[in-house]
């Protein structure tokens, strides 16, 4: 074995053994916290009729949790990498999830309206607070398929979430309680315990893990080194300039659109299902098959994307995929194949993430990381709330929900658009046909 094959030998053990301790651990966090933000959709299976809450109603308390959320995003991340990533992280979990087991006690579209917003405050800095912090251990080349193996924990969430959600609907009337409140309670609770966890398990970085050697933290640094002088455009370090840079915004818009087709669709599926006639186990069961299927997705590609150190078109080709089926499900009669196709729409944005997020850090480091990756996901996570209440609205004024459909469509082709102009800007190890000149 050549001394290159050895070195890569070692590194690749290294990584496995640094992914082993972090990302099962990471991806629990992220499947409570993807729970708590869209149980609401199972919620409201039940919770809507016995309070009052109309289409248009519901869909606005869904996505005014994005409002909170984009406020407090870029303050939350920067405060993050000063004070450090397992006190900061501790401290969303355990508010977020208090929050989240307070909406038990919803009474009507104010109070409804109120909790939703304070979980987006109590949540925000969480997601790009996990991907920056991925960025202080995995080299470029590493790096979209951690992403993505953490953020399978999304469609696991949905999936797992689904069917225990509807169980837990059937506890209507234990001690007193309608089995909505139970699902808040039960799916919120965790987030507290977990928080705690976080202050035993999960160190600031590298240079704070006891579980590596001396030796081991060393590689780790030279690695991150060596890739920041492989860049081949100017790296970010300082915040006022990575905010200002054309390309985080134009990742935000991208973000945007993906965001809107993820919550459009996520938060309307179970809804869409039962209204085919079908009980609310049988609702569970369908619902959670396009989230196991996207969460094989998310990580097949996202080694595609490592493999083939491409970025852009491992975003954009999935997003063009999600665009049409959901046009797909439009144009169907409403039926298991117009299902079928939201569920092919749901592979397709799901399949986006881990490459989307291996994005920023081509030209962000340090603060200006922790600035521009939350700029971008709370530009992106306005999509969250724009995407429900297109459909809500489509559904209270039609009683379809085909208008909201299509203009979330038009909002992905706006993600790929954003998308191909970004690679123009960057130039890409192994995006040569895509990449331009640099800004």
């Amino acid at each position: 074995m050549s001394h290159d094959d050895a070195r890569h030998a070692a590194d690749d053990a290294l990584y496995k053994k640094i992914a082993l301790r972090l990302i099962p651990f990471m991806m629990v966090l992220y499947l409570v916290a993807f729970l708590d933000r869209v149980n609401v959709s199972f919620a409201a299976l039940t919770m809507n009729a016995e309070l009052g809450l109309s289409a248009s109603v519901y869909g606005w308390g869904a996505g005014i949790f994005f409002l909170g959320y984009f406020l407090f995003e870029v303050p939350s991340n920067l405060i993050l990498e000063r004070v450090g990533a397992r006190v900061w992280i501790a401290r969303i979990m355990i508010t977020w999830g208090l929050v989240s087991a307070g909406m038990a006690f919803v009474q009507g579209p104010t109070s409804f309206y109120v909790l939703r917003f304070l979980l987006g405050v109590a949540e925000a800095g969480f997601l790009p607070g996990m991907i920056l912090y991925l960025t202080y251990w995995f080299p470029q080349e590493r790096l979209a398929r951690f992403v993505g193996l953490f953020m399978m924990a999304v469609p696991i969430a949905s999936a797992v979430g689904a069917p225990l959600s509807s169980l837990l609907l059937q506890t209507h009337g234990f001690l007193g309680l309608s089995g909505w409140q139970w699902l808040f309670i039960l799916e919120g609770l965790p987030a507290c315990a977990l928080g705690l966890a976080v202050l035993a398990w999960l160190p600031d970085g590298p240079a704070s893990a006891r579980w590596l050697s001396d030796a081991e933290r060393d590689v780790v640094a030279k690695n991150l080194a060596a890739d920041r002088a492989r860049s081949p455009h100017r790296l970010h370090a300082a915040l006022g300039p990575a905010l200002a840079d054309g390309r985080v915004w134009l990742l935000g818009l991208a973000y945007f659109g993906i965001v809107v087709g993820l919550y459009g669709v996520g938060m309307w599926l179970p809804q869409l299902i039962k209204a085919l006639g079908y009980g609310i186990e049988e609702v569970g069961l369908l619902v959670a098959v396009p989230y196991a299927i996207s969460a094989v997705a998310m990580l097949l590609w996202g080694r595609r994307s490592d493999r083939r150190a491409e970025r852009v078109m491992h975003v954009a080709l999935p997003t063009m995929l999600s665009a049409a089926g959901l046009l797909a499900a439009v144009l169907l009669p409403p039926n298991l194949w117009s299902i079928a196709a939201l569920g092919v729409a749901t592979v397709g944005i799901y399949a986006t993430l881990g490459p989307f997020w291996g994005l920023p850090p081509q030209f962000l480091e340090r603060t200006a990381a922790a600035g521009g990756i939350a700029l971008i996901n709370s530009v992106g996570n306005l999509g969250g709330f724009l995407g429900p209440t297109l459909v809500g609205w489509s559904m209270s004024l039609t009683g379809s929900a085909h208008a909201g459909l299509v203009a979330v469509t038009a909002c992905l082709a706006a993600s790929v658009a954003a998308v191909l102009v970004t690679g123009r800007r960057l130039r890409l190890p192994g995006q040569a046909a895509v990449a331009g000149a640099g800004p």
